[in-house]
């Protein structure tokens, strides 16, 4: 592990609290051009999210229903009725988004893959980076204005691992918090995202960003700011 990425890691909590804890909840509100492109616009509704901190499951409820919820692993994912019945089920998701673009519509279950994958990442980061086939680089800082640069972390994920593309980049301000977090969503055609966090909150002595806006990302890097493609708020997070 590279001092930046364990000063980072200590900076979100330490690997130490991390390691004693195993799952996470919080409340989403999430919407966004991506949802309407594909056409599932999305309601403003508050949702529960429950994801596992040391493998990769997440689930969301209520979903479709009152009475359902969202089952997801990067192997299957369903849609589940409280009482155990399975609604509908993918195995092997992420082929069905082969030859997809930008406004390829989406069913329900790509919808829920898309949820439980960048959830997952998104309240897992910069943990993960440390599990295993993970690879982390230090890149070159970005400049986001005459005032910040932000230090940079490259990270690969392993084919075992579900996530927007296999290559995303990290940015951390001078009290080594996430900034923004780069990517491609690739089950999207693609395109290219500048993810922007702030108001950075803690629970149960881990930090993490309660707002978090993605933007189409220009050629040279910077935000499209007329391009909200997905907005996420956070709320009643916890970690046990």
């Amino acid at each position: 592990m590279s001092g930046l990425l364990s000063d980072i890691l200590e900076a979100h909590g330490g690997v130490k609290l991390w390691d004693q804890l195993t799952t996470a909840t919080a409340t989403i509100v999430s919407d966004g051009e991506l949802f309407a492109s594909k056409g599932l616009p999305q309601d403003l509704q508050p949702r529960r999210m429950t994801l596992s901190l040391h493998e990769e499951r997440a689930s969301v409820s209520p979903f479709g229903s009152p009475d359902q919820h969202t089952d997801f692993t990067p192997g299957r994912v369903a849609i589940m009725r409280s009482d155990g019945t399975v609604v509908a089920e993918r195995l092997d998701p992420r082929k069905s988004f082969s030859g997809h673009v930008l406004d390829t519509p989406w069913d329900p279950l790509d919808r829920a893959y898309f949820n439980g994958y960048a959830l997952w990442t998104y309240l897992t980061t910069p943990f993960f980076m440390i599990m295993d086939g993970m690879t982390v680089e230090e890149k070159e800082p970005w400049t986001e204005s005459p005032t910040e640069r932000w230090r940079h972390l490259r990270v690969t994920f392993p084919d075992g691992i579900a996530s927007h593309s296999t290559v995303q980049d990290f940015y951390f301000g001078d009290d080594l918090l996430l900034r923004r977090h780069d990517y491609h969503v690739d089950i999207a055609g693609g395109f290219a995202a500048a993810q922007y966090v702030t108001d950075i909150e803690q629970a149960d002595g881990i930090k993490f960003p309660t707002r978090r806006r993605a933007y189409l990302r220009r050629p040279d890097g910077s935000p499209d700011h007329d391009h909200v493609m997905v907005s996420i708020d956070l709320g009643d997070v916890h970690f046990s």
